[in-house]
């Protein structure tokens, strides 16, 4: 009996009922952390981009890609909040002074980061 392309490049079959299924597994992938932006790129790929999505998955690059969004998304969001900060005179001597104020002047700045982040980031 010929062999197939699949059984000549080292694959291998499991009899499955009355059909042979070839055994086919995922290259591993490095396990790196993930967050909420990367979920929610995750989902919006799942989504919108399906292809991609998959492709990702089936290449075995989803999580690493996945991380990589993640890394850039906080690293975009950490250096937005310090800059809208500075812009807006969110100062060390402004949480001494008048700590309520502060906290209601940052969650608005992380608010307004957030969304900068999600439509270039995730959105995208």
């Amino acid at each position: 009996m010929e062999k197939t392309i699949f059984e000549e490049a080292g694959g291998t079959y499991t009899m499955q009922g009355d059909y042979f299924l070839p055994d086919l597994t995922l290259p591993p992938e490095e396990k790196r952390p993930i967050g909420v932006w990367a979920q929610r790129r995750r989902w919006y790929l799942q989504q919108h981009h399906k292809i991609l999505y998959y492709n990702l998955l089936t290449s075995g690059k989803l999580y690493s890609y996945l991380a990589d969004v993640e890394e850039e998304a906080q690293s975009l969001f950490l250096r937005l909040v310090k800059e809208y900060a500075e812009r807006e005179g969110v100062t060390e001597q402004l949480k001494a002074e008048n700590p309520m104020e502060w906290v209601r002047m940052m969650n608005n700045i992380r608010e307004r980061v957030n969304e900068v982040v999600n439509a270039e980031m995730i959105f995208t």
